[in-house]
């Protein structure tokens, strides 16, 4: 009867972590980014950041709206310094990703004209792995901007945060923003 018994809360035990490993976590909702919260790359000038997600098992749909503060000026030229904000490819709008991690392409509108932006998306142990990628042409010649993202949410569901990794000609910089569910 103990073996019975032992052996019965071992299969429940393994059929509760088997499902806790395949049970998706689900992003969709509107989400507010703490800016006191994140690590953001000085460039961005983000002021404030909404995210509305949609996700169903085969996509992710996302919307973001930013407000950028005034970028600095350079007192000696009189002018204002241009960055890239989040660079081509992510600025505000709404993209959509599919989460079976093929890679997909789509068009954005840019400073630069319409550029193709390459993108996979993929659900990994209750986060989910984004990337980017756009080679465009520019006075310097061609140049390719890179970025992949982790999303992982806090055990209440109320928290989402973004490790966001962006490679450019300027380099590589490191952010990581920190959402909350309104």
């Amino acid at each position: 009867m103990k073996k019975l018994f032992f052996l019965t809360a071992v299969v429940c035990l393994a059929a509760a972590a088997s499902f806790a490993q395949t049970s998706a976590a689900n992003f969709s909702g509107t989400w507010t980014l703490d800016v006191s919260k994140s690590k953001l790359d000085e460039r961005s000038r983000i002021e404030s950041m909404t995210m509305t997600v949609a996700q169903t098992d085969k996509e992710l749909k996302v919307t973001t709206e930013t407000k950028r503060q005034a970028p600095p000026t350079d007192a000696a030229q009189g002018e204002g310094r241009r960055g890239m904000g989040r660079g081509f490819g992510q600025g505000d709008g709404t993209t959509t990703y599919s989460l079976d991690g093929k890679e997909t392409v789509t068009q954005r509108e840019t400073r630069m004209g319409s550029v193709p932006v390459k993108q996979t998306a993929m659900l990994d142990q209750g986060r989910v792995r984004i990337s980017t990628s756009s080679t465009f042409s520019g006075q310097m010649g061609e140049m390719t901007i890179g970025t992949k993202e982790t999303w992982s949410l806090s055990s209440d569901g109320k928290t989402l945060t973004v490790e966001r990794e962006t490679t450019s000609p300027r380099g590589t910089n490191s952010s990581t923003m920190v959402f909350g569910k309104k």
